[in-house]
């Protein structure tokens, strides 16, 4: 019975039984742009996650500059056979460049089928649009983050970028979060976005394929 009660446990906390891959596809907010290899997100995930008991490789698919197009053409190779999970960042290029929601909206959706038709659970990791190009192409970006999560049964993580503006809000310097370009976070920007990231890779753990399986 304990040990029954245990491996519940272990499922609602993200707690697996053997090691899992997760492929972290996405831009350079994924690859780690800008700071020390140490510094960037996946080891600063994989370290969170390991802390809390996860036995978990998270493996760097972050290509500096891609679009959701780049990303779909490189998701087959991206999707090694020992992948378990697969966590989707991606579009932050296409929204700098102002490219069409509705060929964003078609890249991704491609994306998380092929993980469908592979059985692997994802974690999409959406963005908000600013109202440089207008309300309607704002309001079309932001929705089709949780519009093909509910569509692929996709766990979300509705804005990549939220905990930096929440601490920027709360009087954190912007220098101390951003780097100088002004788009990427720094080792403690990326230390912030892993705090609140965490937990749904916690949660997409519970749901992942560990190895060899």
């Amino acid at each position: 019975m304990i040990f029954v009660t245990f491996l519940a446990l272990a499922a609602a906390t993200g707690g697996v039984a053997a090691p899992v891959t997760v492929v972290a596809l996405g831009d350079s907010l994924t690859q780690g742009y800008g700071l020390p290899p140490e510094d960037g997100l996946v080891p600063q995930l994989e370290a969170w996650l390991r802390a809390r008991g996860a036995d978990v490789t998270v493996m760097n698919a972050g290509v500096s500059g891609d679009t959701t197009a780049g990303g779909l053409a490189r998701t087959d190779w991206a999707l090694v056979p020992e992948t378990g999970a697969l966590i989707v960042a991606l579009g932050g290029n296409d929204l700098l460049r102002g490219l069409s929601p509705a060929e964003a909206r078609s890249n991704l959706d491609a994306i998380l089928g092929k993980a469908d038709a592979r059985g692997i659970p994802v974690l999409l990791v959406g963005l908000h649009a600013p109202l440089n190009y207008g309300p309607a192409y704002k309001a079309e970006f932001d929705a089709m983050y949780p519009d093909l999560a509910r569509a692929h049964g996709a766990l979300l993580a509705e804005d990549f970028l939220a905990p930096l503006r929440t601490a920027r809000e709360a009087g954190t310097p912007q220098d101390q979060l951003l780097q100088a370009d002004g788009l990427h976070p720094t080792a403690k920007g990326v230390a912030l976005v892993v705090e609140a990231l965490g937990p749904r890779v916690l949660e997409l753990l519970a749901k992942a394929k560990p190895a060899g399986q």
